[in-house]
């Protein structure tokens, strides 16, 4: 399994250097990374851009290391292909994570997408 990492003042920026995040390599990544957040500042971003398929162990394995942050520590997710992101929509958790677009300012999880109204109460 590959993995890249970006130490920087605030925190760690783990590359994931994969094209599929799935059952094979799922419990080897989830025990590296959950690892390695020890080591960061702050903040973690999981940088997913070179992840082309993630299956249910995939997604699994990031909620794994979402839990495993320390208290007072943030976990990001960026760099996610279509077929990623339609992962994480497709099971709502990106209402749970904050998933960042390359480039942009991180968006709070819960926040609906563009365009998306949320429904009157």
């Amino acid at each position: 399994m590959q993995l890249t990492l970006l130490l920087q003042p605030d925190g760690l920026t783990i590359r994931v250097d994969e094209k599929r995040l799935d059952a094979a390599i799922a419990t080897a990544f989830k025990d590296r990374v959950r690892g390695l957040i020890a080591r960061g500042g702050p903040h973690v971003t999981l940088d997913l851009g070179g992840v082309e398929f993630m299956d249910s162990s995939g997604l699994g394995a990031v909620i794994a290391i979402y839990k495993a942050m320390p208290p007072g520590r943030q976990l990001t997710l960026t760099g996610l292909t279509p077929n990623v992101e339609r992962v994480f929509q497709l099971t709502r958790m990106h209402t749970v994570l904050t998933i960042r677009k390359t480039g942009d300012a991180p968006e709070p999880p819960g926040d609906p997408d563009p365009g998306q109204k949320r429904p009157e109460e």
